[in-house]
């Protein structure tokens, strides 16, 4: 069984940054480099992807994020990384990661971003 551990988060001044980490634990190689994704949702706001990561690898971006964030991976660890720069009170959310396509598995709890203006 695959799970999620989503970390790093936490409260931080607008400009600050943020370091997250997300361990797919059970995962086999294959499934992980096929593609994961970090996806945010914040409070009376759907679910979005921020950031997905995949093959050599390949990175793709929101648009919102573009410049400011930039995903990583560790395939050993199978772990995958969101550094966030420049952060703004709009990043304000629960940072989830899963794959990047449906199927998903099951979401892990996310981790709180608070950026304070």
């Amino acid at each position: 069984q695959v799970q999620f551990v989503e970390s790093g988060g936490g409260l931080v001044r607008a400009g600050g940054s943020l370091r997250l980490s997300c361990r797919a634990r059970g995962m086999i190689l294959s499934e992980f480099t096929d593609g994961l994704a970090w996806f945010r949702q914040a409070p009376g706001k759907e679910r979005e992807l921020v950031a997905r990561i995949s093959g050599g690898p390949s990175t793709n971006y929101h648009d919102a994020v573009k410049g400011r964030f930039t995903i990583s991976k560790d395939n050993t660890r199978r772990t995958i990384y969101l550094q966030m720069d420049s952060l703004k009170s709009e990043d304000t959310a629960v940072y989830y990661c899963n794959r990047d396509r449906e199927p998903f598995r099951s979401w892990g709890q996310g981790t709180q971003v608070t950026v304070s203006s």
